[in-house]
């Protein structure tokens, strides 16, 4: 991006020493899109002078600001964050520049200063926060993927974490859409973590928008991580829960959306999952149920899009199997064909044992048709010795009309 005399004025406030974030907020109140900053510097001196309301600091302590932020351009860290923003496609907004997201602007606690790798238009497009567990079930993963690459193909951002999980799904199923996807990270942007997710980031970066409050060379902190999640919240229109445990940090960000005056959804999951009762605690709460992108387009009046989504995915849509238990006629004992199980299996977690008591087989038979099954990407183990089947190839996780 363009370095000028704001960028680097922003840059010395940024690191100059006891300028809190209150007072940053301040300077941007000082101005105006398009005011230069020492302009923007002289209206702050004036308010400190005259006392007036919500000054910068208190008592005869003017000379305080102009000297803080003289050591703070004189900090070596803002040498190689301009040789960063020296990319055209990195860069660094502050509260009041007109390119600064809308909706995030609008918080109470919104950042002062956002550092940006990738598509600035994306920060002002309709949004949609993902978020959830970072050890989902085989199938939250994918229901993850599948409900991104729906609501990208509709044209609403997904915005979530880079976590490992449900973040990481969400990411990849939106860049395969249209609307892409924001990465909100609790590091400077020359960092990745988690250092597996790596390749992500880059093609976030590529395709998409990462986006940080911290400035480069931050690197990964436990409270980076609650702060992160009230721009992720604050960039969307809404905030979808796919898998969370009762002390996922995602029930954090489900709450913020929540004060924020977001809508909250959450998707429903067995009763026997750990991963579901963080999601089934927010039901309780009044978020959403939701099984199916366009139960939030609808909820979120976005556009005309939902019907256009019900009719693209309705070929694709297939209506989930029955519990265990409901065997098909043609299942008989003695049957060892793999689709034969795969058609007791259902997306409730089972073990090998009840297989072999509802189909009669015995647990060499059932352990092979297993064996096929997972090779062919038909089903996946979820951990304690239980298996679920995973969604149908093609399933748009849409409404069957």
């Amino acid at each position: 991006m363009p370095v000028g005399s704001n960028t680097l004025g922003w840059l010395a406030a940024a690191c100059a020493p006891g300028i809190t974030d209150r007072i940053r907020r301040e300077l941007a109140d000082a101005g105006g899109p398009g005011l230069d900053w020492p302009s923007r510097i002289a209206i702050a001196l004036d308010r400190l002078a005259d006392g007036a309301p919500g000054r910068l600091v208190r008592g005869n302590r003017q000379p305080d600001l102009a000297r803080a932020l003289e050591q703070g351009a004189a900090d070596p860290r803002i040498a190689p964050t301009l040789d960063w923003l020296a990319d055209a496609n990195h860069h660094l907004l502050s509260l009041d520049d007109p390119r600064y997201p809308c909706l995030l602007r609008e918080i109470d606690d919104a950042p002062v200063l956002l550092y940006v790798a990738g598509r600035l238009d994306l920060l002002q497009r309709p949004a949609l926060a993902m978020v959830g567990s970072r050890n989902p079930s085989a199938l939250g993963a994918q229901t993850a993927e599948g409900f991104a690459r729906g609501f990208s193909g509709a044209g609403l951002t997904v915005v979530s974490g880079l976590a490992l999980g449900i973040d990481a799904a969400a990411h990849r199923g939106a860049l395969d859409g249209a609307g892409s996807t924001i990465a909100v990270v609790g590091t400077g942007l020359d960092i990745v973590y988690p250092a597996r997710n790596r390749d992500l980031a880059h093609q976030i970066a590529r395709s998409g928008a990462l986006v940080s409050e911290f400035p480069l060379g931050m690197s990964a902190r436990a409270d980076h991580f609650p702060r992160r999640n009230r721009i992720l919240s604050g960039l969307a229109l809404g905030c979808l829960v796919v898998e969370a445990n009762l002390r996922s940090g995602s029930l954090i960000t489900a709450r913020l959306a929540s004060e924020q005056g977001r809508e909250v959804f959450a998707i429903p999951g067995s009763i026997h999952s750990p991963v579901a009762r963080g999601c089934h605690l927010l039901i309780r709460q009044g978020a959403k149920l939701t099984e199916s992108t366009a139960d939030v387009i609808e909820e979120l009046g976005w556009g005309q899009s939902a019907p256009a989504v019900q009719a693209a995915s309705a070929a694709a849509c297939r209506r989930l199997p029955g519990r265990v238990g409901d065997r098909p006629p043609e299942a008989t004992p003695l049957e060892a064909d793999p689709q034969a199980l795969l058609a007791v299996i259902t997306h409730d977690p089972v073990s090998a044992d009840t297989l072999c008591t509802v189909l009669g087989w015995t647990p060499q038979r059932v352990n092979a048709a297993l064996v096929e099954l997972e090779l062919g990407g038909r089903i996946a183990p979820a951990g304690h010795g239980l298996f679920q089947r995973l969604a149908e190839p093609g399933f748009e996780f849409a409404n069957d009309g």
